[in-house]
């Protein structure tokens, strides 16, 4: 065989067998590497097992315990099952997330909408149609006006005004209510928030007119001055002032008052005239002498 040949099988050999043993090395180092970092603690969290929505209490069915590094438990979050139980939902809470503390009202605030009206508000319910309720776009969260379409006292005709704006709708949805005979018929309801003066004014209005929703955007916060709209002026007439009342049928014209003229007053005198005056200067001393009447 030829030793040149087998030199270099040789030498190939030896080569193959260093970067084996190099590799080797290093993946052993790599292991032990792996092997001595510490694991990670470990820490139960509330999950929620089905969706949660606004308004129901939570129930034992409704949440199950999960497992959580504890470097990234959130903050609000919750351990045991017991601390969420029979508490409110003020947020929607999707299925698998972690139940916290922010989403959640006190436990015996309330059912329904009670936990998520803010302190010192109210929630009013009016019944509208499939037209005024701007035919089920009325959703919650959005903002709408309030228009009233009515008579007044003044007595000047149908009127409409808007005495309420940038009004949050908390819920939207039909209710049972019965009719004229009795008989239960759905009725088209939606839930304001309002300040307790401004519950009087929608009630009052639910009452006495007709109400109307106008969707406004959310974004815009501004209040207008809105003087309202007769009913003349759908046909080009002019809006007309109220007449005051008056106890007669017919008006009795009014005595044009006598108009007296003073006497001409004389002017007064004018005032006499300045007397002369000389300037005297002698050397460093300067005097004024008056020359005329009572002057030297």
């Amino acid at each position: 065989m030829d030793r040149r040949f087998i030199t270099v099988l040789g030498v190939s050999l030896l080569f193959a067998l260093v970067i084996s043993s190099v590799f080797y090395q290093m993946t052993a180092r790599a292991g032990n590497a792996k092997k001595a970092e510490p694991p990670q603690e470990m820490r139960d969290i509330v999950l929620a097992a089905k969706p949660l929505s606004v308004g129901m209490n939570v129930k034992p069915t409704d949440v199950r315990v999960g497992k959580i590094p504890v470097s990234v438990f959130p903050k609000g979050g919750f351990s045991k099952p017991e601390e969420v139980i029979d508490r409110p939902v003020i947020s929607n809470i999707l299925m698998d997330e972690a139940v916290l503390d922010g989403r959640l009202a006190a436990r015996g605030s309330g059912l329904g909408l009670a936990p998520i009206i803010p302190v010192g508000m109210r929630a009013v319910t009016v019944r509208v149609n499939d037209v005024s309720g701007i035919s089920g776009f009325v959703l919650p969260g959005m903002r709408v006006d309030v228009l009233v379409t009515g008579n007044p006292p003044s007595g000047n005709g149908t009127v409409t005004v808007t005495p309420l704006q940038n009004m949050l709708v908390l819920s939207a949805g039909t209710a049972i209510q019965a009719d004229a005979r009795g008989q239960a018929i759905q009725a088209a309801t939606v839930t304001l928030l309002a300040t307790p003066e401004q519950s009087e004014m929608l009630t009052l209005a639910n009452g006495e007119g007709r109400i109307q929703l106008v969707l406004r955007n959310g974004s815009d916060q501004s209040i207008e001055k809105i003087r309202g709209s007769h009913v003349a002026e759908l046909y080009g007439a002019a809006a007309q002032a109220p007449k005051p009342s008056s106890g007669n049928s017919e008006a009795r014209p009014r005595k044009r008052p006598v108009e007296t003229v003073a006497a001409p007053v004389a002017p007064p005198p004018p005032p006499p005239p300045p007397p002369d005056q000389i300037i005297v200067i002698r050397g460093t001393q300067k005097s004024v002498e008056v020359v005329g009447l009572g002057g030297k």
